[in-house]
């Protein structure tokens, strides 16, 4: 005998906010390692007095990318009522992050001397620190 399908909201489990939330620390995480990396390479090529090439552009693209998955995760979350406890500090962190990077890397490729590498540098640390205050607001801090 077969179970019987009962098509009602209540008989499909909800673990989307489960699984979702188990997924935003680790993205953040990853996010905070990848825009450190960056920082890290746009540092040593300041240090060396070189200006920031294109791979380092193309680097800081995916963590942008990494970005835009985390905003979708949030929105995700949101929709799935999940909420973090200061709302609007969290997406205000959330989406001012995703202007960092690309206003970084139009400057940076605008300048082309070692300041170029050293507002990359900024930029990315900028984004590690504010995927910290995102953890924060997240966990209720």
């Amino acid at each position: 005998m077969q179970p019987r399908l009962d098509a009602s909201p209540r008989a499909v489990p909800s673990v989307t906010p489960r699984i979702l939330d188990a997924v935003w620390t680790p993205l953040a995480l990853t996010v905070v390692a990848a825009a450190l990396a960056v920082g890290t390479w746009a540092a040593w090529r300041a240090a060396r007095d070189q200006p920031v090439i294109l791979r380092q552009l193309i680097a800081a693209g995916v963590v942008e990318a990494l970005l835009v998955v985390q905003l979708l995760v949030g929105i995700g979350l949101a929709l799935a009522g999940t909420t973090a406890p200061d709302g609007p500090t969290f997406w205000g962190y959330l989406v001012t992050t995703l202007f960092i990077l690309p206003v970084a890397a139009a400057w940076a490729f605008a300048e082309r001397s070692r300041w170029s590498s050293v507002v990359l540098l900024v930029a990315a640390l900028t984004v590690a620190f504010l995927q910290y205050r995102i953890l924060q607001v997240w966990a209720g801090a």
